[in-house]
């Protein structure tokens, strides 16, 4: 397994970032659609008899087109059913174009050719929303030239049409909310201070660790008020974080990332992490750099003090010869063991 390590500079100091950048409007997101039909025009690589429900819907298109045909008459491998999905951006207008996907269902062993009939897509509340229809593309070839990777997988592009918009009367408000990415408490106070320093005066109130409550100026319209927050610079602490992802073995983290002294022992790795005023270089150990050295014979880590961290334990367990599931054993280990403060967020 190929071992990616990859260190952020994300310094423990504040940043200055945009309230856009951390922060969104409540109410004002995507929303969810789909729907079910049918791919038609496939060349004998749709759906077998197996997928009852794919010769029942064929039965039903036809009976609405005043053809009676029983589903067990029905012998054709030109068709598929599919689950059709899509996104509906914020302020959707009736007639505006999207991207759809589409998926097969069935037992169809590609989509390739086909095209999508009238697709009625619905929202969370069982409403129509849009409608899609249209030639599918499922992404050509792969890399080596062979049949495409997913061919029961496949996009409409610019195939489905709003048909009913969402009501979002955001220009007749009075307040409005911004929902902060990560929960923090300071970072929502620092939104609410840089949106009142701008103001000179108090148009903005934190109510918990992701929302901050705004009232817009008598001044201006709830358009123009949230354009200029959107825009106002703050200071913003990022949170300490370890991402893992166990399947590649790549270790996302921050470079200051302390770590508290410990004993460890995993397989035949043995650590153990002192804190101490300077570096000692015991006999057999091997210096990484003025702040790190290595304990060869005891598999011992000396780093000085203040200098113990993600980044510098995981170059010394790369020294030790430690396969990408070992650091992320340990790294797992020591964070149940309160060594790291920092979230380990495992993907």
């Amino acid at each position: 397994m190929k071992f990616i390590l990859l260190f952020l500079t994300l310094l423990a100091s504040l940043w200055a970032t945009k309230i856009n950048d951390v922060s969104s409007i409540v109410g004002v997101r995507e929303n969810q659609i789909i729907g079910y039909s049918l791919v038609v025009g496939l060349q004998k690589t749709g759906d077998g008899t197996t997928s009852k429900f794919t010769l029942q819907s064929i039965s039903n298109m036809l009976k609405a087109m005043n053809i009676d045909m029983r589903p067990i008459d029905i012998k054709s491998k030109n068709v598929a059913a599919v689950v059709v999905t899509a996104t509906l951006k914020p302020f959707a207008r009736q007639g505006d174009k999207f991207d759809i996907t589409v998926s097969s269902i069935g037992d169809a062993k590609s989509l390739e050719g086909g095209t999508l009939l009238m697709t009625p897509l619905k929202g969370v509340d069982g409403k129509i929303y849009a409608l899609a229809q249209g030639a599918i593309s499922i992404g050509g070839r792969n890399t080596r030239g062979g049949a495409a990777t997913h061919p029961t997988t496949g996009v409409v592009f610019n195939g489905g049409f709003v048909e009913r918009e969402i009501n979002n009367n955001l220009y007749n408000q009075e307040y409005a909310t911004l929902s902060l990415k990560e929960a923090d408490f300071k970072n929502a106070v620092a939104v609410q201070k840089a949106i009142n320093r701008y103001y000179h005066t108090q148009v903005a109130v934190a109510t918990d660790s992701r929302s901050v409550k705004l009232k817009r100026p008598k001044n201006r319209s709830m358009i123009e008020f949230l354009a200029e927050v959107q825009d106002i610079d703050m200071n913003y602490k990022p949170k300490n974080k370890i991402v893992i992802n166990e399947r590649t073995g790549t270790i996302v983290a921050g470079v200051d990332i302390e770590l508290k002294p410990i004993i460890l022992t995993h397989g035949d790795i043995t650590v153990k992490i002192v804190a101490q005023e300077s570096v000692a270089t015991p006999e057999g150990s091997v210096a990484v750099d003025k702040d790190l050295v290595i304990g060869l014979n005891e598999n011992e880590i000396y780093t000085k003090k203040g200098t113990t961290t993600v980044a510098n334990l995981v170059r010394s367990l790369q020294k030790m010869g430690a396969t990408p599931k070992d650091v992320i054993s340990i790294l797992e280990a020591m964070k149940s063991a309160g060594s790291i403060s920092a979230d380990l967020e495992v993907i």
